[in-house]
């Protein structure tokens, strides 16, 4: 018990380090833009849940702590990688949200052109953390495939397009499920994955794990899918009621129906952590207190 806490300490010290680590670099952008620079790191900056991170570092800390601060530089690759999604999406070809992490989206405080190239620098500069990390060679290429694939073609990218592409054209659900698997969940999987190939595990549990964070992905997509209509953008601190149009949940099942759908995974996920390592179990139990009813 003793040594679970010292390590849920641990866990703890390196989030917070995490997040001044991130906070200190911003890469220095040449040229004369007047505003590029401040604009590159300003989503970061308002914040964020860090969520994709956490979980990265809810697996090293676990199973391979030593190498818990080797982690700070692919954990920020995917955070840039992840606010680059946030950025494309909200802008007007895609949702046309004006607010994200509290704030004024990019385009709103810039104009279009900077969120979108601020987007596409912070998607290829990610792959550019991943090939400096101070990890073996051969874990750097490793990193590097899994998180191209998932957040690419492979994954997210073709989650968009599907979104995008169906929107006002009911699916089916497990046409729904396969959308979002792809748009939100492999992402989330991927986290954990690239947690477990640092942290140099079996691949048995690196493939595990991966199939546990696309279940979990679904879990959150449900859940914004829920707040979208159930809470003001004040509340979310995100716009909101903007998926009237898009295959939801909310829109296929009703708000009940989808809640009666997130706690069937919520109990399908508590179930399956049972067989993960204690310190793995305790952290990632920790991470989702706040997110399980």
């Amino acid at each position: 018990m003793e040594n679970m806490e010292k390590n849920m300490n641990f866990y703890k010290v390196i989030c917070d380090e995490f997040e001044d680590f991130l906070l200190r670099s911003a890469p220095k952008i040449e040229g004369f833009h007047p505003h590029f620079q401040e604009a590159f790191w300003k989503m970061l900056e308002c914040g964020g849940k860090r969520f994709r991170p956490k979980l990265l570092f809810c697996v090293v800390c676990s199973l391979n702590p030593m190498l818990a601060r080797n982690a700070f530089v692919p954990a920020l690759a995917l955070e840039c990688l992840h606010t680059y999604s946030l950025i494309h999406d909200d802008l007007p070809t895609m949702d046309n949200a004006p607010l994200r992490r509290g704030n004024p989206t990019l385009h709103e405080s810039y104009d279009e052109v900077v969120a979108t190239l601020v987007g596409d620098g912070l998607n290829t500069y990610a792959f550019y953390l991943l090939s400096t990390a101070r990890l073996d060679a051969s874990v750097r290429v490793q990193l590097i495939k899994e998180l191209a694939e998932n957040g690419g073609i492979g994954g997210m990218i073709i989650g968009q397009a599907m979104d995008c592409y169906f929107e006002n054209k009911q699916l089916e659900l497990a046409s729904l499920e396969l959308l979002h698997t792809y748009k939100t969940a492999k992402l989330i999987a991927t986290s954990l994955k690239m947690g477990a190939i640092i942290a140099n595990t079996p691949v048995q549990l690196q493939d595990a794990l991966y199939a546990f964070g696309l279940k979990l992905g679904l879990f959150f997509q449900i859940r914004d899918d829920i707040i979208d209509v159930t809470c003001t953008s004040t509340q979310a601190g995100k716009t909101t009621h903007k998926d009237t149009e898009k295959n939801s949940y909310v829109n296929l099942l009703g708000t009940q129906g989808a809640r009666e759908k997130l706690k069937s995974l919520q109990d399908s996920i508590s179930k399956d952590m049972e067989a993960f390592d204690e310190r793995l179990r305790g952290h990632i139990a920790n991470l989702l207190k706040g997110y399980f009813e």
